[in-house]
């Protein structure tokens, strides 16, 4: 069975070998068994379902909880030959009947389905009539009632086993801890499945984690080195979310807003471009991430603190899928802290929930505030155990200083006390500093023993101090008031002098090379770049002609290893890894020839285009553009006013023109009767208010209104 199925791997799928306990999972499941498979976002889930399916007579089902994910996975399937179809509310009575009689004829192999689509009693009897390969449940963990995740639908796959007990049954997820794998076995009645359980590590992932300062600032200095790479920022609020995707819109990166309460079509459409569109930049809420696809995120950035270490490690695993270098960034502050007791103390949970809750907040401070290896702290929070530190994370490329902060602490904890536990770190700061404003003299503070203690310090310094007492538990947040800090009962033994503490310095930041070394800009050398650009504007061209996404066409893993390897034959071109022999009928072809230009062939005025279109949909001006393509605004005008009339564009995506003046405008050119005049004839009446170019794209609009 092995052997046929690395055939499979191999024919369909243009990988060598299968990876890590893959061939072990498919073994079990093709045999009929029960499995329970934890492996990291990237590891390769769904081949662990899809070998089977196409190993074993019958019907494969498949449980995935977003439409975007079915969608995305029927695609690839599609592009491989593999007859796979997704039945969802985005079809019409017609299309689902006509899928049924496809199911029906024995010409699918894989049925994606959503868990309240499936539990229905019409799909349950439907599926009874028929020869079920196997149910593949992934996302898994969205039956932990204690996960950020949670779908209430998925506690009714519990019937499955009952009503297809000779159908096995895999559940699939990268999130996982050992609550949450006891509640999918007892949930999903899989105590006979066997349990694969790989290594949570994801080596190729840089994490970093820097203090609150000026946060916008320091994203731009992060991504500075990431410009034309994708990738996701993260925001804990909706307000926060649409502000920073304009702020980085204006700053000449693409960035679109994601979050619950932007209208349905409108996410829809922004996640779609996300996964068919290079370079660009999510902002979002964790509404958005759950079942993404797309290979080639190269960074993931939280401006935010995540609520748990179980959504840190899921959101930041959505970066580096494809096992190049990616980033794992963060900046945290204690107002992120305070912020998340706020919602933890007015959320509805009962009591033990909100105890396990903040248990999950304490967790994740403390990697923030971690002096160890991040990935160490990281991975024996998921019961792993890393025996040597990774030297690939901030910590171990950077080191850490720290200090005895015995005594100011507890000068801090002495000015939380007798300023009577009742504010915030602005004021706590001032008595310390011994700053003489109205507030601290209208209370009367600066009679306090503890006004002008803390001059030995920066204010800087005092904020740090203050966010990592909060962290360790030694200060706590006055909920009922307004944010204020109170003591803990964990801060005695120091107050008493019964122990010393330790904190980290905050450093800062160094731009160094290994800092930024895991930059998608660094996988490819200066000497490789223009047969890089050129393979991947082929891979844009076939993606759109296709309706796919570029990463279904090849991933950038791919991609990199046609680059190194330059085939130049077809069974050359076969020997590379994710190069299956539909892939290779396809499309060897047109890739051959790229390798085979050289590399200093130049850019086809198609990718130009393309690449143009791709960038004035993203938001970029016409500056903008100009500058990442390299070429005149004269030139990109040009172009934008040839793609209006073809209808690529529209002229609000092309141009952002006040109102007024695009109606006087279009007033100008349909003054006249009959033809539209030239634009040169009205070139004069807008010099100084509009480039010529404006004028030709309005002009092309109208023509294309016209001719429609």
């Amino acid at each position: 069975m092995l052997e046929q199925a690395q055939r499979i791997l191999k024919d369909i799928f243009g990988y060598d070998s299968f990876r890590g306990r893959q061939g072990a999972i498919i073994e079990r499941v093709a045999g009929g068994g029960d499995a329970l498979v934890l492996m990291p976002t990237g590891g390769g889930k769904s081949l662990c379902f899809q070998v089977p399916a196409l190993l074993r007579e019958g019907l494969a089902v498949v449980v995935s909880p977003l439409i975007a994910l079915m969608d995305d996975q029927v695609a690839t399937l599609d592009e491989l030959g593999v007859a796979a179809v997704a039945l969802n509310s985005s079809l019409s009575a017609d299309e689902q009947r006509e899928i049924a009689e496809r199911i029906n004829r024995g010409e699918i192999k894989l049925l994606y389905l959503a868990p309240e689509r499936l539990v229905q009693p019409r799909m349950l009897a439907f599926l009874q009539r028929l020869q079920v390969a196997l149910f593949a449940i992934d996302e898994a963990h969205c039956v932990s009632q204690w996960g950020h995740d949670f779908r209430p639908e998925y506690l009714q796959l519990g019937q499955l086993a009952e009503l297809f007990p000779a159908v096995p049954r895999i559940a699939l997820t990268a999130t996982a801890d050992m609550r949450t794998r006891e509640e999918i076995v007892n949930r999903l009645h899989l105590q006979q499945a066997e349990r694969f359980l790989s290594s949570f590590d994801r080596p190729n992932i840089f994490y970093r984690i820097v203090p609150k300062e000026q946060p916008r600032k320091q994203l731009l200095g992060f991504l500075a080195a990431r410009k034309g790479d994708a990738g996701i920022v993260y925001c804990l609020s909706r307000k926060k979310v649409d502000e920073v995707a304009a702020f980085l819109s204006e700053q000449g990166f693409p960035a679109l807003p994601y979050h619950a309460g932007l209208p349905s079509e409108l996410r829809s459409y922004h996640q779609k471009r996300f996964l068919n569109e290079e370079g660009l930049i999510m902002v979002a809420t964790i509404a958005f991430g759950m079942g993404i696809d797309k290979p080639n995120v190269r960074f993931v950035a939280h401006l935010d603190l995540p609520k748990s270490l179980e959504a840190y490690y899921q959101e930041t695993g959505r970066a580096g899928r494809d096992g190049l270098p990616a980033d794992a960034w963060m900046a945290y502050g204690l107002q992120d802290v305070i912020f998340l007791k706020q919602m933890l103390n007015n959320s509805e949970g009962d009591e033990r929930h909100k105890r396990v809750e903040q248990h999950k907040l304490d967790a994740m401070l403390a990697l923030c505030e971690e002096t160890r290896c991040r990935r160490q702290v990281l991975l024996a929070y998921f019961d792993e155990e890393l025996p040597q530190p990774c030297g690939h994370c901030d910590n171990c490329t950077d080191g850490v200083q720290t200090w005895d902060a015995t005594e100011p602490a507890r000068q801090a904890l002495s000015a939380i006390y007798r300023s009577g536990q009742r504010y915030g770190v602005g004021h706590l700061v001032d008595l310390l500093l011994g700053r003489d404003n109205d507030k601290v003299r209208n209370l009367g503070h600066q009679h306090l023993s503890v006004f002008g203690v803390g001059k030995a310090l920066a204010e800087g310094e005092w904020r740090s101090l203050f966010r990592q007492l909060v962290a360790r538990g030694l200060a706590d947040v006055d909920l009922e008031g307004y944010g204020g800090l109170r003591l803990s009962d964990n801060c005695r033994a120091l107050l008493r002098g019964e122990v010393t503490l330790q904190l980290r310095r905050d450093l800062k930041p160094q731009h160094s090379a290994k800092a930024s070394s895991s930059a998608a800009s660094q996988l490819v050398r200066g000497d490789e770049r223009d047969q890089w650009e050129a393979l991947r504007a082929l891979r844009r061209k076939l993606a759109e002609e296709h309706g796919v996404p570029p990463y279904v066409i090849f991933p950038d893993a791919t991609l990199l290893e046609m680059l190194r390897s330059q085939p130049s034959t077809l069974a050359e071109m076969g020997r590379v890894s994710g190069v299956g022999a539909r892939k290779l009928e396809r499309y060897g072809e047109a890739f051959l020839e790229v390798l085979g230009a050289g590399a200093d062939a130049p850019r086809a005025v198609v990718d130009l285009r393309h690449e143009l279109v791709s960038l004035a949909r993203a938001g970029m001006t016409p500056t903008q553009i100009a500058g990442q393509l390299q070429c005149s605004e004269k030139n990109v005008y040009s172009l934008l006013a040839e793609a209006i009339g073809r209808q690529q564009l529209s002229l609000e995506q092309a141009l952002d023109l006040p109102e007024a003046l695009l109606g006087e405008i279009q007033d100008s050119f349909l003054d006249g009767e009959g033809e539209l005049p030239a634009v040169a004839a009205l070139s004069e009446q807008f010099t100084g208010r509009v480039a010529d170019g404006v004028l030709h794209c309005v002009r092309a609009a109208l023509q294309a209104e016209f001719e429609a």
